[in-house]
């Protein structure tokens, strides 16, 4: 019998509310290509396979994928890989097989410890945002990550992160799931969203200079943004600057919407740039 594993941070979701939510977050077609990342048990993989053209699922642990492969068997549709998903190269690994290429859909319960570097694998960054964008990414991640991705400016959970993801996409809650609803429990709430990559309305002219300013910015979040970017431009240049993008010269890093950090962005002029 194989069992969850701490190395690899599994919680095997076992509530059928939170999956039919899941599959209907991906509002899956016949013509949808799924990438599913950690696919477990394949409890969530069962569920999508009669709905898509072809799901291809990523799984470390060899001993679920062995379990996989019985369960599931030799299905048309489904490709299984073994592999840490961060570390493989998808579109070399799926060349071989024309039905799987360029998942057009991410659906998956991915565990709580790579919830970061899992996103930006699959959004890119502001600076390298992802070639190909997925047309949407449903999430199933630990209720704190999910609050700031959602987050509103002015919120206490509006951090670097909710900056990052949402100059790529557009970030929506789905629904709240206890931690009761997996096996075992994890210590904490989780929550599915649903992350629809789309091109902010108007781009930072110079993104990676967008993404320095973001993480200076966030770098002490009691502070005000004129301390915090004084490496970059002096206190009463970024106060006038401030003042003529309407925003307030005492604000935190935390009070300034996406659109606000790119105009901000936009106007500053750094030394070295």
């Amino acid at each position: 019998m194989v069992r969850p594993r701490k190395q690899f941070a599994q919680h095997w979701l076992k509530s059928e509310k939170a999956l039919n939510s899941i599959v209907k977050a991906a509002e899956c077609t016949e013509s949808d290509r799924i990438l599913e990342i950690g696919p477990g048990t394949g409890i969530l993989t069962r569920r999508l396979l009669p709905l898509v053209q072809s799901l291809v699922a990523v799984e470390i642990d060899r001993d679920l994928c062995a379990l996989l492969a019985k369960k599931i068997g030799n299905i048309d549709n489904f490709l299984l890989l073994q592999g840490d998903f961060l570390t493989l190269d998808l579109s070399s690994l799926l060349q071989p097989f024309a039905n799987f290429q360029q998942p057009n859909k991410v659906v998956a319960n991915i565990p709580y410890n790579i919830t970061g570097p899992i996103i930006e694998k699959l959004l890119g960054t502001i600076a390298h945002p992802q070639p190909q964008p997925f047309t949407s990414i449903v999430l199933l991640i630990q209720k704190e990550v999910a609050e700031r991705l959602y987050a509103k400016p002015g919120s206490k959970n509006f951090g670097a992160l909710s900056v990052r993801v949402q100059y790529l996409a557009k970030c929506e809650l789905i629904c709240h799931v206890p931690a009761g609803a997996f096996y075992p429990p994890p210590k904490v709430d989780s929550a599915v969203v649903r992350l629809t990559p789309q091109p902010i309305e108007i781009p930072a002219n110079d993104p990676k200079k967008l993404e320095r300013l973001v993480k200076l910015g966030f770098g002490a979040k009691r502070k005000m943004l004129r301390n915090n970017l004084q490496s970059v431009i002096e206190r009463d240049r970024l106060t006038q600057l401030l003042e003529q993008l309407e925003i307030n010269p005492q604000a935190r890093a935390e009070d300034l919407s996406v659109a606000q950090w790119v105009a901000l962005s936009n106007q500053i002029v750094v030394g070295d740039d």
